[in-house]
């Protein structure tokens, strides 16, 4: 397995290390639900240095990173993040991922792990104009700290005025605990933060000077188990999961991430085309009314006829409850409606609730 920046540091802290995608990283450490409280409440500090980087640079960068995805690049400005699907032709999703605009010239592409390899030979494959493309995942670490004391916290560490940094923007170079790197107002749990970005070498100094500067407020190191029940919380995606080749953006209920009235890009058509005749399938949100947790891939059922699948299932920490996100027939996916979930050849009630789950508590 490949290891992070921060593989000693976690083993050192008693962290339950497993593999995630062929990467050597922490399910938990304390817990995972005393840990998914803690960004709910205070703070959590993640390592996702796993994560891949891939900049974009030159005179066409502009042109040719609007191509790739679904969003608009254009309608945002200098120091500004933003969240798209990338497409194939077909309309499956490639990868979701965050641009960071440093300007029109230089670009920073953020890509799932487990994807980054794929990524960025798609992106190679489909280069046109002049640019420079580089993956440099290698270089950097990148850690996420989360929470409604994240700014407070790491305030301690900074001359650089946090309060300054909107939701969605970034600085690309702040000093943290005396060292480099670029921070940006993002993150995964539905919680106010920030994600640091920074050469590899620095990364424990700065992994262990933010552990010590939260250790009064509550600040509590987070694993992969608790990531993905806070995402799950708040309805965010996973590739893999609420994502793929074979699910399209619009399925998943990102429609707001897709400009079909701008400009080209690829995929565009097919989605359109799908847009126009409706989805056939919906992503929807249920809450199971008997015993029992949703499995990951498990059928959903309507009177003994398979109607879709479980994308994500678990108990929910924040409101104690065993929820599910599934992909399933649009013509059944209407609120309140009440379908079966099979488990362990079981069928179990559930009924169909608004997303997200959990509300939303950024800082905008």
């Amino acid at each position: 397995m490949k290891h992070t920046p921060l593989y000693e540091n976690h083993v050192a802290l008693g962290g339950k290390i497993v593999d995630f995608g062929g990467w050597a990283l922490p399910v938990q450490y304390q817990g995972i639900i005393k840990e998914h409280r803690a960004v709910r409440s205070t703070a959590g500090l993640f390592d996702v240095s796993h994560m891949g980087e891939i900049f974009v640079e030159g005179d066409g960068a502009l042109a040719f990173v609007q191509n790739l995805i679904t969003n608009d690049i254009t309608s945002i400005e200098n120091s500004q993040v933003i969240y798209s699907p990338m497409c194939y032709p077909d309309g499956g999703v490639v990868d979701d991922l965050l641009v960071y605009k440093y300007s029109g010239t230089k670009f920073l592409l953020v890509v799932n792990a487990s994807n980054t390899d794929k990524d960025f030979d798609w992106i190679v494959q489909n280069k046109s104009g002049d640019v420079q493309i580089s993956n440099v995942s290698a270089d950097y670490a990148q850690l996420a700290l989360q929470g409604p004391k994240a700014q407070s916290i790491l305030q301690k560490l900074t001359d650089y005025p946090l309060d300054t940094i909107k939701f969605f923007h970034f600085a690309p170079s702040v000093r943290i605990a005396g060292f480099g790197a670029l921070i940006s107002r993002t993150g995964y749990t539905g919680e106010d933060g920030f994600e640091i970005y920074m050469p590899a070498e620095f990364a424990s100094d700065v992994w262990q000077a933010i552990l010590r500067a939260g250790a009064d407020d509550g600040l509590v190191p987070v694993g992969l188990g608790a990531r993905d029940t806070l995402r799950f919380e708040v309805a965010l995606p996973l590739y893999g999961n609420e994502l793929s080749a074979d699910i399209s953006p619009l399925e998943a209920r990102l429609g707001c991430f897709v400009k079909l009235n701008g400009e080209d890009f690829i995929g565009k058509q097919a989605l359109q085309n799908q847009k126009q005749e409706g989805t056939q399938r919906k992503l929807i949100g249920f809450e199971l009314i008997e015993r029992g947790v949703a499995r990951d891939h498990a059928d959903i059922e309507i009177g003994g006829e398979k109607i879709g699948f479980v994308t994500s299932g678990s108990f929910s920490p924040s409101l104690k409850k065993s929820l599910g996100l599934a992909l399933i027939s649009a013509k059944h996916a209407e609120v309140g409606r009440q379908i079966d979930i099979v488990i362990r050849d079981k069928r179990i009630k559930a009924r169909i609730v608004k997303l997200p789950f959990y509300s939303k508590r950024y800082n905008k």
